[in-house]
């Protein structure tokens, strides 16, 4: 499960699996002589008499992140975003990676570890299908492994292995069991308020997985804008309570509807704010209220909100369209990619922490519903992987 930092070989569908699934913390020992240099540099003359080209990168290249996201999806890209990394290429493109030293996201399970000395991440790691079976995947975990202790680390610490994949890491890098985990916790569950202008299928989504103990969550209410949003009915139907907020422009000031806004919010008392398909911009007092709201927002956004910039995972270089209208931006303006990011609300526009994202190729003459019905499946599981990482990195 890559948005769990896994270092495993895995796909999106894991990254589904249900949430009380049983990981494992794993430990490898870098004094071994399999992690020393000569046994590296062995294994990079293998790879490149196979046309493999090995790169090590201390800080991960854009291209590559999106790559990860395209073909592994789940949170891996955030997760290699901030530390080294190890790639392996042919003349097709990428084929694999194992990242290590990563300090970022602070998942739970990681908690008693951080500052226990001598001890680095490795991870997250993967294989692309067109690489597996042909040993590439174990020389990039002992390359990054190497690399662990080069920067001084006694021991590395292989974090969230699913259980079926625990005799790989003990083959390959002699790395032993050193906890059970549980990944949500005792079933533990968080208040959840949504807010929605539309249709309401991402809170539907939402709503069914959360009730079906696939999402770590308890929906408390729905907030909408327009009183004839179909997320309405849909919260009616669910026994969700339901509240409508309308702005009269004529008659009430932009500050006095956001103040009814977040007092709306406010009454349900929630633990995490979901903005799916709310269309009006929240004010710095809401982003202050409440920190833990997420946004869902239809473009594949850079991982550094600094950025005007996004890079794809064929490398070529997109706006970073952001705004009520990023998707049809993107069609109007012929390009070949779009995508769907869930952020934190901040103070400025689509500019907030990224929690998950995901790439969407457009494929030339594709029909405009073929398009909204790939990207709103994209969506619902972009707004499920952003709601599982946030889950993990609570207190």
């Amino acid at each position: 499960m890559t948005e769990t930092r896994a270092s495993s070989c895995t796909r999106r569908a894991r990254n589904e699996a249900h949430l009380s699934e049983r990981r494992a913390n794993l430990a490898a020992e870098l004094d071994a002589s399999q992690f020393a240099q000569p046994e590296l540099h062995r294994a990079l003359e293998a790879l490149d008499r196979a046309g493999i080209v090995p790169l090590r990168e201390h800080r991960t290249p854009e291209r590559i992140l999106a790559w990860i996201d395209a073909e592994f999806g789940g949170t891996a890209s955030i997760d290699a975003a901030s530390g080294g990394i190890w790639i392996a290429e042919d003349r097709s493109g990428p084929l694999a990676f194992a990242a290590y030293d990563s300090r970022e996201p602070d998942y739970h399970w990681l908690r008693g570890w951080s500052e226990k000395p001598g001890v680095g991440v490795f991870g997250p790691f993967g294989v692309s299908d067109r690489a597996r079976g042909t040993g590439l995947g174990k020389n990039l975990l002992r390359a990054a492994l190497f690399s662990l202790r080069e920067l001084g680390y006694r021991q590395a610490l292989i974090p969230a292995v699913a259980s079926e994949l625990v005799p790989y890491f003990e083959r390959a890098a002699g790395a032993r069991v050193v906890e059970w985990i549980d990944l949500d916790r005792g079933a533990r569950r968080w208040r959840a308020t949504v807010l929605a202008s539309g249709s309401g299928s991402n809170f539907q989504a939402v709503l069914d997985a959360a009730r079906a103990g696939d999402l770590p969550l308890e929906i408390a209410a729905l907030v909408a804008n327009r009183p004839e949003a179909f997320a309405l009915e849909r919260a009616a139907a669910g026994n969700v309570p339901g509240t409508t907020v309308t702005w009269n422009r004529q008659d009430e000031s932009r500050a006095a509807y956001d103040r009814r806004v977040l007092e709306a919010v406010a009454r349900t008392e929630p633990d995490v704010v979901l903005l799916l398909g709310w269309m009006h911009v929240l004010p710095a007092s809401f982003v202050a209220r409440f920190p833990d709201a997420l946004n869902l927002h239809p473009a594949f956004l850079p991982l550094d909100p600094a950025l005007d910039v996004v890079t794809m995972p064929d490398g070529s270089a997109l706006p970073a369209y952001r705004g009520a209208h990023a998707f049809d931006d993107a069609l109007a303006a012929g390009k070949s990619w779009a995508g769907a990011t869930v952020h934190r609300v901040g103070a400025a526009v689509d500019r907030g922490e990224v929690y998950a994202r995901a790439p969407l190729r457009i494929a030339a003459g594709e029909p405009r519903s073929s398009l909204d019905v790939r990207l709103q499946s994209l969506e619902r599981y972009v707004v499920a992987t952003a709601i599982r990482h946030w889950a993990y990195c609570r207190p």
